[in-house]
């Protein structure tokens, strides 16, 4: 059943924002432009629940876009940061909280020897890139269309037609010559990889991918793929970089990397290791990682790395993920699946779920889902805008555009999803009503 969900105050302060802020907004996504409205602006957060400025509560399986795992302000994190806090916001200078966090991802990451702290997963990209580069001594890059990797401007590039190309800039403010040693290629194409290995094989400083592709909708890719790439780059000398920042502790055996049994060089985190404060990380075996100053040559800094507040929130998260936590993660999985697919079919609506662990994402379509970016359908937008105005009307949050995922957390409980599923329904029932 609709409830009547107010916008008069989350209206009123967009248009102020319009005033003072680019799209009155501080990324692009939370604009709404691909969906039906004005941004809601929220208020206060608990658990699985937000309530806006106009006083609308709404589950949320957004979480902040993914590092809320145990959902919004938990308690015990909360009072972790209370404690940093009351010694200190900011020291610019070496604690306890770094060599902590730092031990809790290296028990989850094996194959990290040391780690570098940063404040964001774009940030953890970038450095790791930059590293690897100076480790190798070489200068082009591999990514892959449909892998986002944070705003960095070599890394803002888009696939040419037919085989794997040199990127072309998809922003404006890029300069040619930063991205002419950035090669792109399709995801789940060996023989493209393997081309461009032949062509620049002892040019290729590392290639760098989302093992489980989230921020293009959730591309699962293969092993046997991910395993190709491990033999290309140990045969030419370059480096496997994992940009997990958002698939890094979501698995209760580990990260997507290794469920897959494959070792990268470098891995990069974001998202999660925070648990809502801004933290990111890369780290590698020690050899790599003392080519960093201030052992190695490879410059990299950060004003507010390793910031004691944000090293707390991430200890504490981290300490919940045990192993019951990630149990209920997976139930919660498969009653998304139970309820979720069944309505789906029931209306024979273009969409169909795809979901790993604790991410989901409806995916434009119908069969096997698509494991590259081509294969996204060109009209998934439309689907998406309806469906997701008409579950925000019903008080469900998705993201606010056909190619973000959602989120499930610790705070999520059945409740929530046998609803967002009955809401759904509902919804169906009535678009095929006026269709």
């Amino acid at each position: 059943m609709v409830f009547i969900m107010k916008r008069t105050e989350s209206n009123r302060l967009h248009e102020t924002a319009l005033e003072h802020l680019v799209g009155g907004v501080n990324s692009p996504v939370r604009a709404f432009k691909s969906v039906h409205g004005n941004p809601i602006y929220f208020e206060r957060a608990s658990g699985a629940i937000v309530t806006d400025v106009d006083g609308n509560e709404l589950v949320d399986f957004v979480q902040s876009w993914g590092p809320l795992i145990h959902g919004h302000a938990h308690p015990k994190i909360l009072e972790k940061v209370y404690q940093k806090m009351r010694d200190g916001t900011s020291f610019g200078a070496p604690h306890l909280g770094e060599i902590e966090l730092a031990r809790h991802v290296k028990r989850r990451f094996d194959h990290m020897d040391m780690v570098r702290f940063v404040s964001s997963g774009t940030e953890a990209v970038m450095s790791a890139i930059r590293l690897a580069r100076g480790y190798t001594k070489r200068e082009i890059l591999v990514k892959f269309d449909g892998c986002y990797h944070g705003h960095v401007d070599s890394l803002m590039v888009k696939s040419g037609s037919g085989l794997a190309t040199f990127g072309i800039a998809n922003s404006p403010g890029i300069p040619k010559d930063t991205v002419a040693t950035t090669l792109v290629a399709p995801l789940d194409d060996v023989g493209a990889v393997e081309y461009l290995f032949e062509e620049h094989g002892d040019e290729i400083a590392a290639v760098v991918i989302e093992p489980l592709p989230a921020n293009n909708g959730l591309l699962i890719q293969s092993g046997a793929f991910l395993k190709r790439l491990r033999s290309l780059c140990d045969q030419h000398g370059a480096l496997l970089i994992f940009d997990e920042v958002i698939s890094g502790f979501r698995f209760k055996h580990g990260s997507y990397g290794q469920m897959c049994g494959v070792t990268p060089d470098i891995s990069a985190l974001g998202k999660v290791i925070g648990g809502g404060l801004p933290v990111g990380a890369y780290g590698a075996r020690r050899e790599i990682m003392e080519n960093l100053s201030p052992l190695g040559p490879v410059y990299q800094a950060g004003t507010l790395s390793g910031n004691p507040l944000a090293m707390a929130a991430g200890c504490k998260t981290l300490e919940l993920l045990d192993g019951p936590a990630y149990d209920y993660l997976e139930s919660l999985g498969k009653i998304l699946d139970e309820n979720i697919e069944p309505v789906l079919a029931k209306h024979n609506y273009p969409i169909r779920l795809v979901r790993l662990g604790s991410l989901f994402w409806f995916s434009p379509g119908s069969g096997d889902p698509p494991k590259r970016a081509d294969q996204i359908s060109n009209d998934v937008g439309i689907f998406y805008a309806d469906l997701h105005h008409g579950l925000l009307e019903r008080g469900y949050m998705l993201a606010p555009s056909a190619y973000e995922i959602g989120f499930l957390s610790t705070a999520h409980e059945e409740i929530h999803i046998t609803g967002m599923a009955l809401a759904l329904d509902e919804l169906l029932t009535e678009m095929g009503a006026e269709s």
